[in-house]
C-alpha cells in the first residue's frame, strides 16, 4: 500500500483479500485509488491500519454488533471544521457501497450506518466537486470574484446537479445539504472596501429578516470608545437584525459599554478588565452578551454566569453573516419539508460549522483552548438553533 504522504492511496491485489470481492471496487483500489488528501473525507485510517471490518475496529468480543455492519470495512472519515474525524466511512467489500457511521467501541450494539455513495468512484467525484466549490478552481472556477445570492443559487444547482447525476437523481443526504449549504459562503466579498472581513451585498440583511426588521444606528448612539471607525461604519450603513432567533439587538436605548450596563445592577457583577470599551450590542440566549471591543471591532461573547469573555467573530461583519446563515438554513430546511434536521442533523451542523469557518476562523481558531459559543449553539440538537 502506497504511503500517506503521496497523492493517491492504492492497494494491492493481495491486500484486498479476502474482504473485497466486488469487481469494480477492487479495480478502484487497486487503480485510481483514493485521494490522501481531501477537504471532506480524510482516508487517514486506510492509509494507517489497512483494510479493518468493524468487528476488528471495536474489538467485540461479545458479539454485540449487528451483522450488517460486522464485516463493514473502516476505510476513513470524514471530515469537520479544523480537519477533525467525525464519522467513520465504511466500504461494502460485496456490494461496494460506501456509508457512514460512528464507531462506538463502548456501545457497539447501538451502532447504525447511513448511505453515502453507490460507490468509491462516485465518493470521489463528490469529494472532488466539493473541494473545487471551496477552492473555487475546476468546474467551479468561474466564480472567482463572484459574490451575492445570485452567485449562491447558481453554485448550489451547479453541485446538486453533480449529485445528482452520480446517485441517479437521489444523493445521500449528506450531499444534498452541501449543496444546499456550502454555497452559502459565497453570498459575502472578502474584505474590501469595509475594511471589515467582508462586504456583505447591499441590502443582504433587510432581504432576509423583512423590511423593517434590521436595525442602524447614528453617531449619537456609539458610546466614546467605540473608535473602530469600520464598525461604526456598519452599524450605521448595514446594520444588524433586530431578533435573529439567538440574539437580540438592544434598540430601546443607546448602546451601553459593559460597564455601562451592570452600573445599576442589584446583583455584584465581576466584570472584565477594560470593561469601559466592550461596547454591548445585544442579548445571546442562557445569559450570554454579545460585546464589540470598541478599540480593534472584536466581536465578543461575554458569558454573565462564568464572568467570562470568550472570541465570538472576527467583527460585525461576520457576525451579521453568521446570523444570515442561521436563518437561511432555516428557511431552506423549512422549504424541504424539515429533510436537514430529520436524522442528520449531526451532519447538518457540520457542514453549518465548515461554512462558517470559511468566513471566520475564529471557531476553529478558539477549538480545544475556548469554548467558541457558536460551535456549541450549532451542534446542540436539544436547543434548536438550527
Amino acid at each position: 500500500m502506497t504511503d500517506a504522504g503521496c497523492a493517491v492511496i492504492t492497494l494491492t491485489e493481495s491486500e484486498l483479500d479476502p474482504w473485497v470481492t466486488h469487481a469494480s471496487t477492487r479495480h478502484w483500489l487497486t487503480g485510481p485509488g483514493l485521494p490522501c488528501d481531501s477537504g471532506v473525507l480524510s482516508f487517514a485510517e486506510l492509509s494507517r491500519e489497512g483494510l479493518r471490518t468493524v468487528a476488528d475496529s471495536t474489538a467485540d468480543p461479545d458479539d454485540r454488533l449487528s451483522a450488517e455492519l460486522r464485516e463493514q470495512l473502516v476505510i476513513g472519515g470524514l471530515l469537520g471544521p479544523g480537519g477533525l474525524e467525525t464519522e467513520s466511512v465504511l466500504l461494502d467489500g460485496a456490494t461496494g457501497e460506501v456509508s457512514t457511521a460512528y464507531v462506538l467501541h463502548d456501545r457497539p450494539g447501538v451502532m447504525d450506518r447511513r448511505p453515502l455513495a453507490p460507490s468509491l468512484r462516485t465518493l470521489v467525484r463528490f469529494a472532488e466537486a466539493t473541494d473545487e466549490l471551496a477552492g473555487l478552481r475546476g468546474q467551479f472556477a468561474s466564480y472567482a470574484g463572484r459574490y451575492g445570492p445570485k452567485a449562491v443559487a447558481e453554485a448550489s444547482q451547479h453541485l446538486l446537479a453533480v449529485f445528482r447525476d452520480g446517485a441517479d437523481g437521489e444523493p445521500a443526504p449528506f450531499w444534498k445539504m452541501a449543496a444546499l449549504i456550502r454555497p452559502l459562503s459565497l453570498v459575502a466579498g472578502r474584505g474590501g472596501t469595509s475594511g471589515l472581513s467582508l462586504d456583505l451585498p447591499h441590502r443582504l440583511l433587510d432581504q432576509e429578516f423583512g423590511p423593517g426588521k434590521v436595525a442602524r444606528f447614528e453617531d449619537v448612539d456609539f458610546p466614546a470608545t467605540l473608535t473602530h471607525e469600520p464598525t461604526r461604519r456598519f452599524l450605521r450603513e448595514v446594520g444588524l437584525p433586530e431578533d435573529a432567533h439567538v440574539f437580540s439587538l438592544d434598540t430601546d436605548v443607546p448602546l451601553a459599554t459593559l460597564a455601562e450596563y451592570y452600573a445599576d445592577s442589584e446583583i455584584p457583577v465581576q466584570l472584565p478588565a477594560g470593561a469601559h470599551r466592550l461596547i454591548r450590542l445585544g442579548h445571546l440566549v442562557e445569559d450570554n452578551s454579545l460585546v464589540v471591543d470598541g478599540a480593534t471591532g472584536a466581536v465578543l461573547n461575554w458569558s454573565e454566569p462564568e464572568a467570562t469573555l470568550y472570541p465570538l467573530n472576527t467583527d460585525v461583519s461576520t457576525l451579521a453573516f453568521t446570523l444570515w446563515l442561521l436563518h437561511r438554513e432555516r428557511a431552506i430546511d423549512a422549504q424541504s419539508s424539515h429533510e436537514l434536521t430529520t436524522d442528520t442533523y449531526d451532519q447538518l451542523a457540520m457542514t453549518m460549522l465548515q461554512v462558517l469557518s470559511t468566513v471566520d476562523p475564529t471557531g476553529v481558531t478558539a477549538a480545544g483552548t475556548v469554548r467558541h459559543y457558536w460551535t456549541v449553539a450549532f451542534q446542540d440538537e436539544a436547543g434548536g438553533v438550527l
